[in-house]
């Protein structure tokens, strides 16, 4: 068998991190069997299914590195083919008219709340004779639920799951106006693209003994099963905006690296001994079901935030200035010109070093953009007081002599000042890095020197020294 999964979202405007977490499961589970990963926008609800919506989807999915492997089936495109099974099913006797109309089924759910029974519907038109139907009245199609017995799921990470047929009802699988309701549509699609395996949230286990009836009354082989434990908040209770970002793009916004999120999300809910942080290729390697917990996941940000300090550590340095760059622009008195990213990424290697999240990584970059006079943190102004602002006078007139003016150079000449003037190394250099990033703290001051280049050091010295 090849194994065949996919990832099935309603466009909704955001990509949910339990959505794209279930995305990853099903992308990685594939890759690991050497199966296809396939992408279904089910799309049926028309007024929230905008292009706009969709673009969101398909770039949080490119932004995390899920490809899908065969053009993305939306499902209101194949509506014809839904209704055309419920019609199949009508015919072989399996489903049936029901001409029931609202104000009956209003009547059957409050008698039968009054009565202490689950508010369902109770058949009335199931086994009727067809010629008791109204004259040109509307209908929905609903299919023949099994009164006796149990309905059994395998699935491969909550186990064995049962329920007892006499908790299902004629679910209605075609509404009054010919459109297929949700669990027709996904039961056809899913039989239709050859989907082996469905892996989804277990909110959807409800759905699943649903949509077993349709499969068995077609005479089609159900897929196997996988119902994943949601993701909590810290604090146990669902996910939701108090805890924090919650969709892809948030995470994005914030400085996340898609690697980091990626690395997180699967180690959220699976693991694999004490592996923490896994390259794809190991993702892919190492990832089967049987490593997916039972229990719900609760969302450690301060854990994500680690993971994407590693990743941050790891990444390229052109690529990490870019992003930099980016979000500098948009940052008012920062200058973006060539000169700037060549300092930008001369620094890099310190930079990336103090940082935990690109947004961070842009805010203690900025300095090699600002012009003079820098604005100054709190701690820095303090650092320069009057005694310290003459001292990095004398000190400007050692650099500017300096030749050439490189790392060895500039240790050697630091060094030497402190030595003469009977002070730490640390009294020279953190006023002198106060004085030309506007900050307390940076990478190693040779190395900040070094990329801002001689005459800007210079200048913002004396731009100090001066006042």
């Amino acid at each position: 068998m090849t194994v065949r999964t996919r990832f099935a979202p309603s466009p909704t405007g955001l990509l949910h991190i339990g959505n794209a977490r279930a995305a990853l499961f099903n992308f990685l589970y594939a890759r690991h069997h050497g199966g296809s990963f396939l992408l279904r926008i089910e799309d049926t609800d028309r007024e929230r299914s905008t292009q706009k919506a969709v673009d969101v989807l398909f770039d949080g999915l490119a932004w995390m590195g899920i490809q899908w492997d065969e053009e993305p089936v939306f499902q209101s495109t194949r509506q014809a083919r839904h209704a055309q099974v419920a019609h199949e099913l009508l015919e072989r006797g399996l489903a049936y008219r029901c001409y029931c109309t609202a104000e009956e089924l209003k009547e059957m759910r409050e008698t039968a709340m009054a009565e202490g029974r689950p508010p369902r519907y109770n058949g009335m038109w199931r086994d009727r004779d067809p010629a008791d139907a109204p004259r040109d009245a509307p209908y929905t199609v609903r299919i023949k639920a099994p009164r006796e017995g149990e309905t059994v799921i395998h699935d491969l990470v909550q186990g064995e799951v049962r329920v007892a047929n006499s908790e299902l009802d004629d679910m209605i699988i075609l509404r009054a106006d010919g459109t297929p309701v949700y669990q027709l549509a996904v039961v056809v699609d899913d039989h239709d693209m050859d989907i082996t395996h469905v892996i989804r949230g277990d909110d959807h286990l409800t759905n699943t003994f649903r949509q077993a009836m349709i499969y068995r009354a077609m005479g089609w082989d159900l897929p196997k099963f996988a119902h994943l434990p949601l993701i909590h908040g810290p604090d146990g209770a669902k996910l939701s905006k108090r805890h924090g970002a919650q969709s892809v793009v948030e995470f994005r916004e914030m400085g996340y690296l898609p690697e980091a999120l990626d690395n997180y999300l699967l180690r959220l809910g699976w693991g694999h001994g004490d592996a923490e942080i896994l390259s794809r290729d190991e993702q892919i390697r190492l990832f089967d079901l049987d490593g997916v917990g039972r229990s719900p996941s609760r969302m450690d940000y301060a854990k994500l935030l680690h993971i994407n300090g590693v990743w941050m550590r790891r990444a390229d340095d052109t690529r990490l200035t870019d992003d930099v760059m980016e979000r500098l622009s948009q940052v008012e008195g920062v200058d973006t010109s060539d000169a700037t990213r060549a300092r930008v990424l001369r620094l890099m290697p310190g930079l990336k070093e103090r940082a935990k999240t690109l947004v961070e990584l842009a805010e203690n970059a900025a300095f090699l953009g600002r012009s003079i006079p820098l604005p100054f943190e709190a701690k820095a102004q303090k650092l320069l007081t009057p005694e310290n602002r003459a001292m990095l006078g004398r000190l400007a007139t050692q650099l500017e002599a300096l030749s050439p003016f490189d790392g060895p150079g500039i240790d050697a000449t630091l060094r030497r000042f402190a030595e003469e003037n009977e002070l730490k190394l640390g009294k020279v250099a953190q006023p002198l890095r106060a004085a030309v990033t506007g900050s307390s703290m940076s990478p190693g001051i040779d190395d900040t020197l070094l990329a801002l280049g001689r005459d800007e050091v210079l200048a913002r010295i004396k731009a100090v020294a001066h006042e």
